[in-house]
C-alpha cells in the first residue's frame, strides 16, 4: 500500500467502527490531514505540526490491526495537542504529552470499543508510558494477538540458535538475552545485533 489519504469515511475500514464518530471529531476538529502508509518497521505511525502552508499532518501504517491502528492514532493526536499547547518548549514524550495521551485515550475507554484484555492492558500502559508504541512491550504482546495470521513470529518465541529472517535475505541466528533485548548475529557478515523481544520475524 502507497501513501493515501484517507478519505474519513474510510476510516472504518481500519478502526472498530464504534470509535468512527469520536475519531472524525478529532480530525475535523484539528484539520488533519490523515495518511495510510504501507508498513514501516521502525515506527507504526508519525506527526508532522502544520505550517503556513500545510495542516497538520498524520501518518498510520494500514498494516496495523483496528486496534492497534486505533491506539497509534490517538498517540500521534496527543503529539498534535502537545504541539498545539506547548509548541516546542516541552519534550516530544514528556509529562505534557503523557497527559493528555492518557486524556486523549480515555474517550475511548469503557465504551466496548476494545476487546477486554486489549483496554487492560491499556490501563495498565497508561500508569508509565514509553515514547513509542512499540517500545510497550506487553501492549504490543496483547495488540498482536489480533494481528491476521502472516506466517511471522516474534523474536522471543524462538528457541536459542534458531536461524530467522528479517527480510531481503538477511539471516540471523538467535543468541542470548541481554538485558531486554536478544544479541544475535549475522550470518554473512558475522555482525552482532539487538532485537526487541517482539520484534516480528520469519523462522528459517
Amino acid at each position: 500500500m502507497s501513501k493515501q489519504e484517507a478519505p474519513l469515511e474510510y476510516l472504518s475500514k481500519f478502526i472498530p467502527a464504534t470509535a468512527v464518530p469520536r475519531v472524525l471529531e478529532f480530525l475535523h476538529q484539528y484539520k488533519v490531514h490523515l495518511t495510510i502508509t504501507r508498513e514501516r518497521k521502525s515506527i507504526l505511525g508519525d506527526y508532522r505540526h502544520a505550517t503556513t502552508n500545510k495542516n497538520h499532518r498524520i501518518s498510520v501504517n494500514g498494516n496495523l490491526n483496528p486496534y492497534a491502528f486505533l491506539i497509534t492514532l490517538v498517540h500521534e493526536l496527543a503529539h498534535l495537542v502537545t504541539f498545539m499547547q506547548f509548541g516546542h518548549r516541552v519534550s516530544p514524550h514528556g509529562r505534557e504529552w503523557k497527559n493528555l495521551y492518557a486524556m486523549l485515550l480515555k474517550d475511548f475507554l469503557g465504551k466496548e470499543i476494545f476487546p477486554p484484555v486489549v483496554e487492560q492492558a491499556l490501563k495498565q500502559s497508561m500508569h508509565d508510558l514509553p515514547a513509542s508504541s512499540c517500545a510497550d512491550e506487553g501492549l504490543m504482546r496483547v495488540l498482536k494477538q489480533f494481528d491476521r495470521n502472516n506466517g511471522l513470529v516474534m523474536v522471543e518465541q524462538l528457541p536459542e540458535g534458531q536461524l530467522f529472517d528479517i527480510g531481503e535475505g538477511r539471516i540471523f541466528k538467535k543468541g542470548k538475552k541481554l538485558r531486554k533485548r536478544f544479541q544475535c548475529v549475522e550470518v554473512e557478515t558475522g555482525k552482532l545485533y539487538l532485537f526487541s523481544p517482539i520484534y516480528e520475524v520469519k523462522a528459517c
